[in-house]
């Protein structure tokens, strides 16, 4: 792996058609730890699924590969998945600029902290299995903080339960885990979100400046929260741009 960058799509349809896709699952042979859910997966809501105990992750490969890859974890404040305005959706979108995609669909905490954390480790362990096969050297995950102040309070209880410790809001912050070697980081979000506070990307942006990674921060006056791949918000075409000028620098 020459590099490893991560995007930060914490407001990141048109129902788009990709390349044809493949389907993996996480962990073939079983997975080696569980959120005691045995429940068969569930459509709560239309697009959104919950009760996932077979993670799998689809694979939509570039025609024309420029080397790098993308990892998206569709959002749902850790109880359910929204597959396709934050997951599927984009595939061709990325196709388009060379980007070798993949849909990660994932396992609920259930009180189990560690489990979609495991399962993002796997998918990224699969991804560079597979990368001579789909011609491609870098990754991106997305991020999210559990500090009280910042975080959208579904997805901090969802994942650490609701009286966690300091250590455990710290360790799951990715603001606080900022490091020489934490991957550069697209963002966006909207100034006008009532569910995960912009400032919780101005933070871990800074922290990125202070650090010394290369950073982009957009912000948009309104769209609030989880607007996706929607056509419906004001300021996709500006994000959608802004990311392919972004990405087309990443891989020079």
């Amino acid at each position: 792996m020459k590099r490893l960058f991560m995007m930060s799509l914490l407001a990141v349809s048109t129902v788009l058609s990709a390349q044809q896709s493949t389907e993996l699952k996480l962990w073939p042979n079983g997975a080696p730890n569980t959120n005691g859910i045995t429940t068969d997966e569930q459509e709560p809501e239309k697009n959104r699924i919950s009760n996932v105990t077979v993670p799998t992750l689809t694979i939509y490969p570039a025609t024309q590969p420029n080397g790098l890859a993308i990892i998206m974890c569709p959002g749902g404040g850790y109880t359910r998945l929204a597959m396709d305005h934050e997951g599927h959706d984009m595939a061709q979108w990325f196709n388009t600029q060379g980007i070798t995609y993949a849909v990660l669909k994932y396992r609920m905490p259930n009180g189990h902290s560690d489990i979609p954390l495991s399962d993002a480790h796997q998918a990224i362990r699969l991804m560079r299995e597979h990368a001579k096969e789909w011609n491609f050297t870098k990754l991106g995950i997305p991020v999210v903080s559990m500090n009280p102040t910042l975080t959208h309070k579904g997805s901090h209880d969802n994942l650490l339960g609701k009286n966690p410790s300091k250590e455990s809001e710290a360790l799951y912050s990715n603001e606080l885990q900022v490091k020489a070697d934490t991957p550069p980081a697209f963002i966006i979000h909207s100034s006008n979100d009532e569910a995960v506070p912009v400032a919780n990307s101005i933070n871990y942006y800074m922290e990125l400046i202070k650090n010394k990674i290369p950073a982009s921060l957009h912000t948009y006056p309104i769209g609030g929260h989880g607007w996706g791949f929607h056509d419906s918000f004001p300021y996709k075409r500006q994000w959608t741009e802004e990311l392919e000028q972004w990405l087309k620098k990443e891989i020079q």
